[in-house]
């Protein structure tokens, strides 16, 4: 079985072993949906609406697609927001615009980069919590979470 898939694999000259999605390299082995999954700010959901979107099945390989549907699935993915509804979207009501964006790759790190900046500058519970490197959603801190060497009971020696 390993065997034919691999005949299967060399037999078609045309197939990608990487593709490139708004400046992500994608496995061309990998299905579809999960392809798209690895560019940072695609998740499953998004990456099943985009697919569908496209017309293209979710079960085929990311380095078999021609290159007019790869086009496609970018371009697709880059105007996310505008057929998405807006709890589908990881940036919702923008801080400095008020925009309603999804973003993607190096982007989400700058932006979320900043946030957490903002917030250690207004000294905000959050900001503090971030600066302190503790929980910042209300985790529970009695027992998890700890840092360093471990402090306990010592035992008689």
């Amino acid at each position: 079985m390993a065997k034919g898939k691999k005949e299967q694999k060399t037999e078609d000259e045309n197939f990608n072993f990487i593709v490139r999605i708004v400046n992500s390299d994608i496995d061309g082995q990998k299905r579809t949906v999960v392809g798209l999954q690895s560019i940072k700010g695609v998740g499953k959901r998004v990456a099943q609406i985009v697919a569908k979107r496209a017309n293209v099945d979710p079960t085929v390989r990311m380095g078999s697609l021609p290159d007019e549907k790869v086009k496609e699935i970018e371009t697709l993915v880059k105007s996310y927001v505008e057929y998405a509804p807006s709890w589908a979207i990881n940036r919702q009501m923008d801080y400095e615009s008020g925009a309603d964006m999804h973003l993607f790759g190096n982007d989400l790190d700058i932006i979320q980069k900043d946030d957490v900046n903002r917030m250690k500058m207004i000294r905000c519970y959050r900001g503090i919590r971030h600066e302190g490197r503790h929980k910042v959603r209300g985790q529970r801190t009695r027992s998890n979470g700890r840092h360093g060497l471990t402090m306990g009971v010592q035992r008689k020696s």
